[in-house]
């Protein structure tokens, strides 16, 4: 039996609702000092949070304290310490410092990790703030944030599904098998942590829109083929999502011109919001709905349902 942990956990709260605004800060680059992390972080953000957190905090001891007062003894656990790498899983971020604790954050609905200048003060609402000689990561909101030991931290990873990010041909492997013995439609198991690790509610429509699968069609009637192509489109997409620090799924020839980092939000997606907008494909209008307790965004056309 799994024991408790050494250290304390500390765990943030969850608001049941989140504002319809948050579509406008969606794609903000996390990495400029007091930019803002994606509302609801997919997985290609955390790894970009891990390789940025690494960038600016490794070298030296790290100055750790929780302003907010709720992470005090958490805190105190990394305060002094050295950082000796980061990394992402799915949507959680491990920070292992050299006395052997682990620190562990899922931002959740709410959360936010954000870059600040040194000489900016942190707000009462910050719940860890890490300090290098230069450059300070602030902590707010967070759906879980807590030192672990590396037992609990197995524990974690073993709750988690593959990781288009982390793993290669095992990870396709692993995800045939989860994703083709699921009774449940797709819009909801690709937001399953446990069967693919880091997908959100952007990608879920992106990847079921380019390979033409209907939301609403269960895994256990994809074939073989198409379950090896949703994973190779997670592969694609989460990659590039982290190169360009921004999801865009849209190709040269569905976008009409170049596509790049710089495109627009409005010009990066395929169906993602654009309910009434007409399909880049097939110029249908593309349909809103609700799977999994999420809105989901498909075209009937290119889509076509389970009984087609």
């Amino acid at each position: 039996m799994r024991s408790e942990p050494v250290y304390p956990l500390f765990r943030g709260s969850r608001k049941t609702s989140i504002s319809a605004n948050i579509d406008s800060s969606i794609y903000k680059h996390l990495a400029k000092p007091g930019a803002t992390v994606l509302l609801v972080p997919e997985g290609h953000t955390i790894h970009r949070l891990a390789e940025d957190l690494e960038s600016d905090l490794q070298g030296g001891p790290i100055s750790a304290f929780s302003p907010q007062g709720r992470f005090t003894d958490g805190a105190s656990l990394i305060n002094g310490c050295l950082l000796l790498r980061s990394e992402a899983w799915g949507k959680h971020l491990f920070c292992w410092w050299d006395n052997g604790s682990i620190l562990h954050i899922h931002l959740g609905l709410i959360g936010k990790l954000r870059k600040f200048k040194i000489e900016q003060q942190p707000s009462e609402t910050v719940r860890l703030r890490l300090e290098s000689n230069s450059t300070a990561w602030q902590l707010t909101g967070p759906q879980t944030c807590s030192v672990i030991n590396e037992e609990d931290w197995e524990y974690q990873i073993s709750k988690l599904g593959p990781d288009p990010l982390r793993l290669g041909k095992r990870g396709k492997k692993q995800f045939s098998e989860k994703i083709l013995s699921t009774s449940l439609p797709l819009g909801s198991a690709l937001l399953k942590q446990d069967l693919i690790a880091g997908i959100g509610n952007v990608y879920r429509s992106e990847i079921l829109f380019i390979n033409g699968i209907h939301p609403e069609i269960a895994g256990k009637n994809l074939t073989k083929t198409e379950a090896d192509k949703i994973w190779d489109t997670a592969v694609v997409l989460l990659r590039k999502g982290k190169n360009w620090n921004k999801i865009i799924t849209v190709t040269h020839d569905d976008h009409g011109g170049r596509v790049t980092k710089k495109t627009l939000r409005e010009n990066a997606l395929y169906a993602y919001k654009r309910s009434g907008f007409p399909c880049r494909r097939c110029e249908t209008p593309i349909i809103q709905s609700t799977m999994a307790g999420r809105s989901i965004w498909f075209c009937p056309s290119c889509q076509k349902g389970p009984n087609a």
